[in-house]
């Protein structure tokens, strides 16, 4: 069995290692499975999402629904940070997620979230040095495939060294 940071790192640079990648995720991440989301392209630090035109993730009036949106801004957010924090050592839990709709979705649409070293040392690193906790914005943006800007979303995330945690995991 291929560790997760190996197939995440072999998943940068080879599209059968980003199926494979894809192909994991659904099965790791059973709640996203009927949304049939799909991790494009990723990187050190950006990522990119697809989510697909598709019964399972339109609403009553056929455009992407408004929870499928929120549901993949949390789910990019989430798996870029996990990516480049080591999960032995720091706990991720979602605090809250704020959308801002722009456009209808009638097409598939794309993910991207981006960070740099820099935000991670300032934003997490140096203040957990310190601190109990961290509650990181994290600001993505999703886009149809023709470029309209359908929303922009901002998932906060509560980062926690492990030794802090007082609940069992």
């Amino acid at each position: 069995m291929l560790e997760p940071s190996k197939l995440i790192e072999k998943a940068k640079h080879s599209a059968f290692w980003l199926w494979v990648l894809n192909q994991a995720l659904s099965r790791m991440v059973p709640f996203n499975r009927p949304h049939k989301f799909k991790v494009m392209e990723i990187d050190d630090n950006f990522l990119k999402a697809l989510i697909p035109y598709r019964s399972s993730n339109l609403n009553h009036i056929r455009g992407l629904h408004a929870c499928a949106l929120a549901t993949i801004s949390e789910f990019a957010t989430g798996f870029l940070l996990v990516t480049r924090l080591d999960s032995k050592k720091f706990r991720l839990i979602m605090q809250r997620i704020e959308m801002d709709y722009h456009y209808q979705g009638k097409m598939n649409a794309l993910a991207e979230f981006r960070i740099s070293e820099d935000w991670l040392r300032q934003q997490i690193i140096v203040p957990l040095q310190t601190g109990e906790s961290v509650v990181v914005p994290c600001e993505i943006k999703i886009h149809d495939v023709k470029g309209n800007h359908l929303t922009t979303g901002r998932v906060y995330w509560q980062i926690k060294d492990w030794t802090r945690v007082r609940t069992k995991a």
